[in-house]
C-alpha cells in the first residue's frame, strides 16, 4: 500500500492533478522543507503544488517500515511563475513519507537520503 500511495502521489504532483493529490494526503498533513515544518490542510498542500511549480522524479526507494519510506528524487521547478526559480537546475533531494489512516500523513523534504533516513530512524526508533 505504501509504495502505491507514493507512486500515485508523485503522479498527482507531477501532472498537477489537484483532486488526486488532495485525496492522497491526510487533512491535515505534516510537511517540512527549506521553509520549515508545518501542519497544513490538504487544500494548502495542493496550493503548494501549483505555487512551487515543482516536479519530482523518483530515483530510488528506501523502505523504513510498513508505514515509512524515503524516496530519493530529482527536483525541478519548471512551472514556477518566478523565472529565476523556474530556471533553477535540477536538485537531488529526498522525501520522507509516512502513511497514516490509509493516506500520506507526512511529507518531509531533506537534502540527502542519509539525512532523511536518520530522521526516519529517530521517528520510528
Amino acid at each position: 500500500m505504501l509504495e502505491q500511495l507514493i507512486n500515485a502521489w508523485h503522479e498527482a504532483v507531477n501532472s498537477r492533478d489537484l483532486a488526486a493529490a488532495r485525496a492522497l494526503v491526510t487533512d491535515p498533513v505534516d510537511v517540512s522543507g527549506p521553509r520549515g515544518a508545518h501542519t497544513i490542510t490538504a487544500e494548502a498542500f495542493t496550493d503548494w503544488i501549483v505555487s512551487s511549480g515543482i516536479r519530482l522524479r523518483p530515483l530510488s526507494a528506501h523502505p523504513v517500515d510498513e508505514d515509512t519510506m524515503v524516496v530519493a528524487q530529482e527536483a525541478t521547478w519548471p512551472d514556477n511563475t518566478d523565472a529565476e526559480a523556474a530556471a533553477t537546475p535540477p536538485a537531488s533531494v529526498a522525501t520522507l513519507f509516512k502513511v497514516r489512516d490509509g493516506a500520506i500523513g507526512t511529507v518531509r523534504r531533506f537534502d540527502s537520503v542519509d539525512a532523511a533516513l536518520r530522521a526516519a530512524a529517530g521517528e520510528t526508533g
